[in-house]
């Protein structure tokens, strides 16, 4: 993890916004996938998605949290994964993301306060200075990873949707009434 990472860890403060959540909101390339493009010699594009991220999803959506993903390139992997997962909201050639966060966020009445946001890169800071929750995995860009309120300890393709997933389902459960502190 980057030394300027221990200052992103999980608070209580993340807790409480994570109970509220209702969106999690994923690019995909340094996110679900390692960032890196395969491709053959006959032009064919190759991505590699980390199982346990997919389970994440697969979790995050049983829970009760809608899933979309903001994707700057055009891919029909993506959609093929998504598709899987069971995702409904993709949107691709995203290029604009805070303004693509916010369109979707609006389509549905759901507020910037709904919604976490993982990026990766300098194309994602506008999404994730909109959402009310941001975070980034270990090998995010220094811009974003100086900026969101949590830094996983894994890195992109690696797992790191998996570990925000749990964090904020555990939260979720906390918060619940008969457990925690109020119980």
């Amino acid at each position: 993890m980057p030394p300027f990472a221990a200052n992103r860890s999980w608070t209580p403060e993340l807790d409480r916004r994570a109970r509220r959540l209702a969106w999690l909101v994923l690019d995909v390339d340094g996110v679900l996938t390692d960032g890196r493009l395969h491709l053959s010699e006959s032009g064919e594009l190759f991505k590699s998605f980390h199982v346990r991220d997919g389970l994440a999803v697969k979790r995050a959506r049983a829970a009760g949290l809608r899933i979309a993903l903001l994707s700057a390139r055009d891919s029909a992997i993506v959609a093929r994964r998504a598709a899987e997962l069971g995702i409904e909201e993709v949107a691709q050639g995203s290029v604009e993301k805070g303004a693509s966060l916010a369109e979707l966020l609006a389509r549905h009445g759901a507020e910037p306060a709904d919604a976490a946001y993982m990026g990766d890169d300098l194309q994602d800071l506008p999404a994730l200075a909109l959402a009310a929750f941001s975070a980034a995995p270990a090998d995010a860009a220094p811009e974003v990873l100086a900026a969101v309120d949590f830094v996983t300890g894994a890195r992109g393709g690696r797992g790191c949707v998996r570990e925000l997933v749990d964090r904020i389902l555990a939260a979720r459960l906390a918060g619940a009434p008969g457990h925690g502190d109020d119980a």
